[in-house]
């Protein structure tokens, strides 16, 4: 049953007529004595009016029903329709709560994704580094022990000329002396 449906009364049954016993007892002799029509006409009429009465009481009642049945369909709707934001309420307060975790956590993942990235490509490069200082290191080395050796050298040949020119002007000395001599 959708909720602006109105159920419609039942139809009454017709009610029986009543009991003798139901009947107070002045009626149950009046009807008795007399058998007359317009008395029977007039218990009929009486039939009658309770009868109404009845549907009157009976059709209240249902509609009393009905319209508490449909105050209870609305708070239960209202009631639903609370617990639904009060749901969506909750869902957004449990979003803010793991974003408080982190709240740059996308953008800390996307930078983490990067700095690996880096990574794998300075792993190789950083061997290169090692490898070429090492060539670098021993280049250098190489290249001060060839330096200092130079400059051994160059003593070296500094004491041989100089030893040289001190010989080749001592040579020149005596020959001279010789020459002035033979003079």
């Amino acid at each position: 049953m959708e909720s602006g449906d109105q159920p419609q009364p039942l139809p009454t049954p017709p009610l029986p007529p009543p009991h003798p016993q139901a009947q107070p007892p002045r009626q149950q002799l009046s009807q008795h004595l007399s058998g007359s029509l317009s008395f029977s006409s007039h218990l009929s009429t009486e039939e009658e009016d309770m009868s109404k009465s009845a549907i009157f009481s009976y059709r209240a009642k249902e509609e009393e029903i009905e319209k508490r049945k449909k105050e209870v369909r609305e708070r239960v709707i209202s009631q639903l329709g609370r617990i639904e934001e009060e749901t969506k309420r909750l869902a957004l307060i449990r979003e803010e709560l793991e974003m408080l975790g982190d709240p740059m956590r996308k953008e800390v993942a996307v930078v983490r994704k990067k700095i690996d990235a880096v990574n794998k490509e300075l792993k190789p490069l950083g061997q290169i580094c090692q490898k070429k200082e090492r060539e670098y290191k021993e280049a250098l080395e190489t290249f001060n022990e060839k330096n200092k050796e130079k400059v051994q050298l160059i003593n070296k040949l500094m004491e041989l000329v100089s030893e040289s020119e001190r010989l080749r002007m001592k040579k020149l000395e005596e020959l001279s002396k010789n020459l002035e001599s033979v003079q």
